[in-house]
């Protein structure tokens, strides 16, 4: 744990929840605490009153679409607003915030529109920079699996993210640690253009 505090009985439910079924090292419980830590940065950094609660709950729960039971077809961050109240509810969430923590989870992919809760643009731009810098190429080419003949959706995917990630950004903080990832992002992919014979050996 990276010292997130589980001030209040239901932080700790929801904790072990995602510790114990979301376990995937590109979507896993690590994304959403990061997702939680980063985003404390940028509200500090930009200024903005959050509400620890909410985020919590919208960082460890976004993307439980990704594991069983949980799973359904739709949007995930759709999903997760719905499959999540339950939950919350169960473990003593103090439901008159959720109506924020859905708009947080819908919002939270870096091509959607968070609105103007600043506990959503500050999970939006969370999410949006760990697909940058180098736990974005750790993340994606995690998701390559044995079978793959190469890596290269997972560049591919990367490559992408450099073009269409930073212009998303909303908050200044986001964008400033964003052009740092970026490059650091791109570096990566040139060396691996080079070390992979020009892209020709993957």
């Amino acid at each position: 744990m990276s010292g997130i505090p589980l001030d209040a009985p239901w932080k700790v439910t929801v904790y072990n929840l995602a510790r114990t079924s979301f376990t995937h090292p590109a979507w896993g419980w690590q994304h959403g605490e990061r997702n939680y830590q980063i985003a404390m940065e940028l509200a500090k950094g930009d200024g903005l009153t959050i509400d620890t609660d909410v985020l919590f709950a919208a960082c460890m729960l976004h993307d439980m679409a990704a594991f069983p039971p949980y799973q359904a077809k739709g949007e995930h961050g759709d999903v997760a607003a719905r499959e999540s109240e339950s939950i919350l509810r169960d473990a003593g969430f103090p439901m008159g915030k959720f109506p924020s923590v859905q708009a947080a989870m819908r919002g939270h992919m870096y091509y959607s529109n968070p609105g103007s809760d600043p506990n959503a643009i500050v999970l939006h731009d969370a999410d949006s920079l760990d697909f940058l810098g180098a736990i974005g190429a750790v993340r994606m080419i995690s998701l390559t699996g044995a079978s793959a003949s190469s890596a290269a959706a997972a560049i591919k995917s990367l490559r992408s993210f450099i073009r269409d990630i930073p212009p998303k950004l909303i908050t200044k903080t986001a964008q400033r640690i964003g052009a740092q990832r970026t490059a650091e992002l791109q570096a990566f992919l040139d060396t691996y253009q080079r070390e992979s014979f020009d892209g020709l050996l993957p």
